[in-house]
């Protein structure tokens, strides 16, 4: 048990789940139905992202062992070794690329390789590089509904998948800056370059607030590209933007707010939530 909550740990679980159900979103998108080959490409994504997890955590273990929000990790706490994390890293990337390959198509194993090499090769080294490299990088979060688009036999350039991975390439950025104004300081720590060290607190509440309404944009083009048909679920998006563009213009014009910004990252957390699901009711009705 204990060395199953390493490894869980060593994966990020909360979020490679994240990324599995917007895989599985997207495989819905264009199926409509869940069969065999949808839980091989949530298996199959699930593993690699697991993998590409842990391997982020070889590539950073010494920045973690710097940080207090990452110091008692597996491999920096010393609980789990260099070597035997770099194994379990590609054991996953290995298994998990074979199990698109075989069930789920190669454009689909190519989309979960791009993510991973995204993440891996591009954004994780960029990140010492720049304060700003969550623009480029969050194009990570756009392709896992392209795996599962691509796996139930769409097109990647359909319109509605394009505006649903637009979507989510939109709010990783507000998400992200929600957790730099909560540990900025402790990514200085790391070695990692920090907004909070460029510009003060009100200047992030804005430029959050700016990426949280072009998140809310992005969320009304799905209407335009025909991902919601129903009357219904167009009238509960829109109120639920409103919802969010309100709770996040208070903020900003609150004084301070820095010390309460998990409530708002728990907000918009929430909001994606919400998109899936009405996405998914949108899907059988």
């Amino acid at each position: 048990m204990r060395l199953l909550k390493l490894y869980m740990a060593l994966s990020k679980i909360r979020i490679t789940f994240a990324v599995t159900l917007t895989t599985f979103v997207g495989y819905l998108l264009k199926s409509r139905s869940i069969d065999a080959t949808l839980w091989a490409t949530v298996g199959g994504i699930f593993l690699l992202a697991c993998g590409s997890a842990a391997l982020n955590q070889y590539q950073e273990h010494d920045s973690d062992a710097k940080m207090a929000r990452t110091k008692n990790r597996p491999i920096p706490s010393g609980k789990i070794s260099l070597s035997h994390a770099l194994v379990f890293a590609l054991s996953l990337i290995f298994i998990g690329s074979a199990i698109l390959y075989y069930f789920s198509g190669f454009l689909a194993m190519q989309l979960g390789i791009l993510t991973l090499i995204w993440y891996n090769a591009f954004y994780t080294p960029l990140k010492k590089k720049t304060a700003f490299a969550v623009v480029p990088g969050s194009f990570i979060g756009a392709l896992p509904p392209l795996v599962g688009y691509a796996a139930a036999g769409g097109s990647i350039l359909d319109p509605q998948i394009i505006a649903f991975a637009f979507f989510m390439f939109m709010w990783q950025i507000p998400h992200f800056w929600l957790i730099v104004i909560r540990h900025g300081n402790d990514y200085l720590e790391g070695g990692f370059p920090s907004i909070t060290a460029i510009y003060s607190l009100k200047q992030i509440k804005g430029i959050t607030l700016i990426w949280v309404f072009a998140t809310a944009v992005s969320s009304l083009f799905m209407i335009v590209m025909g991902v919601f048909s129903a009357l219904a679920l167009k009238i509960i998006l829109v109120l639920i933007v409103i919802a969010l563009i309100v709770a996040f213009s208070s903020w900003f014009f609150k004084q301070g707010g820095g010390e309460k910004v998990f409530k708002y990252f728990m907000g918009i957390n929430i909001y994606l939530l919400s998109i899936l699901i009405l996405i998914v009711i949108g899907i059988y009705i």
